[in-house]
């Protein structure tokens, strides 16, 4: 059976879950939880995700995200795969953690999606883990994140304390937020069961407006994939879109650094060249391929290699015959 297709556009908001394989309890073990952690903080970063909430379960993740790019079925397959590849390797085990294919579902920005995020806060006390007066206290869960001075700058919190009642961004604020979800927390258990069972399998989360533009943007997604389909095309239309994102970042990264990119010098191992394709793939899903062409820098194996030189070296990578140093 084929694959749904994923609905992805720019500054689409999702509520994401997946679980162990077998309902397994992944995140149980000793530093499990903390390195899923680390795996998310490095996909944000990456490809410029901003989590309005998220929560790190026993045998399951919640996510309520924002992606600015079209990039949502890129970072999860990054996100998992990675994390799935180091928990593998630290257990010495094989196959695959997860249960299967994430489940996202869209969520209208503003309401639809404050309700996604105190859903997710309120997990661990639903678990019977912590009790709603304690609910920051889960070491796991943005909220107990939110309230740092320095906290990821990737964590959104501005719909959630305004969804809340206008909240400000402050200590006192978040305490004020856990005493709004106590409240929730509180309000009739039929109400509270059909509210979760939305979120888990909605499709949608919002407005008979905001579904219904989904719907529309959904056709023409299929139209277009069934179009390219037939011209047998469709891998080299979506690599086409996602170009103009990446040459976009690459122009940007360049004029930070002061870097010409008419004016790169020549060597495959420039250091012009490496400190690119590095803050690249540090911050988009940008594919070793198209960094080859576009920055000269041969085979895309040959930029594995180089990158993972200088990342190993600290910037100070020195190529064989190049006369390159950092």
């Amino acid at each position: 059976m084929a694959r749904k297709l994923r609905l992805e556009f720019a500054g689409a908001c999702y509520h994401v879950i997946n679980r162990g394989n077998y309902r397994r309890d992944l995140f149980a073990a000793s530093g499990a939880a903390e390195s899923f952690y680390h795996c998310l903080d490095q996909a944000c970063q990456r490809f410029r995700w901003l989590v309005h909430a998220f929560v790190i379960m026993r045998n399951h993740f919640h996510l309520a995200l924002e992606t600015p790019e079209p990039n949502l079925s890129d970072g999860m397959k990054w996100l998992q795969g990675t994390w799935a590849h180091r928990f593998n390797r630290f257990w010495q085990e094989t196959g695959r953690p997860f249960q299967g294919r994430f489940k996202a579902g869209h969520l209208e920005p503003g309401h639809a999606l404050a309700q996604a995020a105190h859903y997710i806060h309120l997990n661990p006390v639903r678990a019977g883990i912590v009790s709603v007066e304690k609910v920051g206290a889960y070491p796991w869960s943005s909220l107990a994140f939110f309230p740092r001075s320095r906290r990821p700058a990737w964590l959104e919190a501005s719909t959630l304390l305004h969804e809340s009642g206008g909240l400000a961004d402050t200590g006192a604020g978040w305490r004020s937020y856990g005493s709004f979800l106590g409240g929730l927390f509180e309000e009739d258990p039929l109400f509270r069961q059909q509210r979760s069972a939305q979120l888990l399998r909605g499709w949608a989360i919002g407005s008979a407006p905001f579904r219904a533009e989904l719907r529309t943007k959904l056709r023409q997604a299929a139209q277009h994939r069934s179009r390219f389909e037939l011209l047998g095309a469709d891998r080299v239309a979506v690599l086409h879109a996602r170009t103009e994102w990446w040459e976009d970042r690459l122009r940007t990264l360049a004029e930070s650094r002061a870097i010409d990119l008419a004016a790169l010098p020549r060597p495959k191992s420039a250091r012009e060249k490496l400190v690119l394709a590095a803050a690249m793939k540090d911050t988009t899903s940008v594919s070793l391929a198209w960094l080859a062409q576009r920055l000269q820098m041969g085979a895309p194996d040959s930029v594995a290699s180089l990158l993972s030189r200088f990342r190993s070296s600290g910037g100070q990578f020195h190529a064989r015959n190049s006369g390159f140093r950092t």
